[in-house]
C-alpha cells in the first residue's frame, strides 16, 4: 500500500501536527508500508527544494516564496494531485488543524479524481464549527466518500455534529514511542523538595497564565514546611507576562527554562513528582502523554483530549475547573501514598496509544477509505 500524507506544516517546523505526521510516517515505513509526505512547508527560508528525504521519509515540498515562509500554495489541488498520480499512491492521508489551506484546498481535487482519502482532524474546531457547516453548503464535503478521523473523541465530536450521521468519525490518536520515554531511574524521594512540571507553548490557548495562578494557590494550600519547586518548560508570546507575574507575587520557586529538548525533558520528568496540564482547548496533549509515559501522575482538565490516556484516579486526577486543578495538585502533594500508587502504575503500564497501535488503526482507516471509494464507484 502506497500512502501519501498531506500536511500544511511539517519539519523543520516544530509543533504537534508536524512531529506527529513525521512520527506516523516513520513508524509506518518501519512496519513495511510505502509512505511519503506532501507539504507546503519549505525546507528553509527562500529554499524552493521540491524533494528530500527526512529520517528515511521522502518529502515532496510544494512551496512558493512568501513572507514568513507561510505554508500556503495558490494551487494545492493541482500540486497534490500531480504528486499522487506520478507516485501511484493508493491512499492519501490528509491532516487538518482548524485552518489548513493547503490540505483543505487539495481535498476537493482528490475527491473529484476518485482518490481514496483519510482525513484526520488534529485540533478542536470550537467556534469554527459553524464555518465548516457553511463550507458544507458550498462544497457538500459531508457527503464525500472520505474516511473521517480525529485524534480524540473530544476532537471528533464537533466533526460528528457537522456530519449529522452521514459518516462515522473514528479516533486515530497521536502516538508515542513508549520505550524512549520510559523512566530509567527510580522515582524521586518524597522527603525532599517536591517538583511540579508542565511543558507547553507559552501562548494563551495553552493557558500558562492561569497555570501560574494555580501554582500560587497550591503554595497556599500546601503546608509551609513542604518545599516546592515548579518548572514550566516552553517558549511563546506570554513569557514576558509570566515573568512579570512571578516577580509581582514573589514566586521565585517557579522556573521558566525555555523550550527543552526531549533528552532534557526526560531528565526533568525523572526528577519531578507531578505534571500539570491546564489547557481547556486541548484536542490530545502530546506533552502530557510524554509525561504520563515517563511515570508522572498527571493533573489535567476533564473534557479534553487528555482523557484518551488519563483516567481519573488511575493515571492522574481530572478536574472541571482551575480550582479543581488546584485541589487535585495539592491532594497529590500531601498524599504520598496516592502519588506513589499512580506513579507506579504509569511507570509499569505503557499507554494504549503507542505507535504500533496507531499504525494498526491507520491501516484500518485506509481500508475503510478504499472501501468507500469502491462503493461509490
Amino acid at each position: 500500500m502506497r500512502i501519501a500524507h498531506v500536511s500544511d506544516c511539517y519539519l523543520p517546523r516544530l509543533g504537534g501536527i508536524e512531529t506527529q505526521v513525521h512520527g506516523l510516517a516513520r513508524w509506518q515505513r518501519e512496519a513495511g508500508l510505502d509512505v511519503e509526505v506532501v507539504t507546503a512547508t519549505p525546507r528553509a527560508r527562500h529554499d524552493r527544494s521540491a524533494r528530500e528525504v527526512v529520517d528515511g521519509v521522502p518529502v515532496h515540498r510544494a512551496t512558493v516564496d512568501l513572507p514568513y515562509e507561510l505554508p500556503v500554495h495558490p494551487r494545492p489541488g493541482r500540486e497534490v494531485l500531480r504528486v499522487v498520480r506520478a507516485g501511484g499512491f493508493d491512499v492519501v492521508h490528509v491532516h487538518l488543524g482548524v485552518v489548513a489551506p493547503f490540505a483543505q484546498g487539495a481535498l476537493p481535487a482528490l475527491v473529484r479524481a476518485g482518490v481514496p482519502a483519510v482525513v484526520t482532524v488534529h485540533s478542536l474546531w470550537g467556534p469554527a464549527t459553524s464555518l465548516f457547516r457553511v463550507a458544507d453548503l458550498v462544497t457538500g464535503w459531508t457527503r464525500w466518500p472520505v474516511a473521517f478521523t480525529a485524534v480524540s473523541d473530544v476532537a471528533a465530536d464537533p466533526v460528528r455534529a457537522v456530519l449529522r450521521g452521514r459518516a462515522q468519525v473514528g479516533v486515530l490518536p497521536n502516538g508515542i514511542d513508549a520505550g524512549s520515554w520510559r523512566p530509567g531511574s527510580p522515582p524521586p524521594p518524597d522527603d525532599g523538595e517536591l517538583v511540579l512540571v508542565a511543558a507547553m507553548r507559552l501562548a494563551p490557548r495553552k493557558r500558562p497564565m492561569p497555570l501560574l495562578e494555580v501554582l500560587r494557590q497550591v503554595r497556599r494550600q500546601v503546608p509551609d514546611r513542604t518545599r516546592l519547586r515548579a518548572v514550566v518548560a516552553g517558549e511563546g508570546p506570554q513569557r514576558p507576562a509570566m515573568e512579570r507575574h512571578l516577580r509581582r507575587h514573589g514566586m521565585d520557586w517557579v522556573e521558566l527554562p525555555g523550550r527543552l529538548a526531549p533528552d532534557a525533558l526526560r531528565d526533568l520528568y525523572g526528577r519531578a513528582h507531578v505534571y500539570i496540564a491546564p489547557a481547556v482547548l486541548e484536542s490530545f496533549g502530546i506533552a502530557t502523554l510524554e509525561a504520563r509515559t515517563a511515570g508522572l501522575p498527571v493533573v489535567a482538565r476533564a473534557g479534553t483530549g487528555v482523557v484518551e490516556f488519563v483516567r481519573n484516579g488511575v493515571e492522574g486526577l481530572l478536574a472541571h475547573s482551575d480550582a479543581g486543578l488546584t485541589d487535585a495538585v495539592a491532594r497529590l502533594l500531601t498524599d504520598p501514598a496516592l502519588r506513589r500508587r499512580i506513579s507506579a502504575h504509569n511507570r509499569s503500564v505503557p499507554p494504549a496509544v503507542t505507535w504500533d497501535e496507531v499504525v494498526a488503526r491507520s491501516v484500518a482507516a485506509y481500508e475503510r477509505a478504499l472501501g468507500l471509494v469502491r462503493a461509490r464507484a
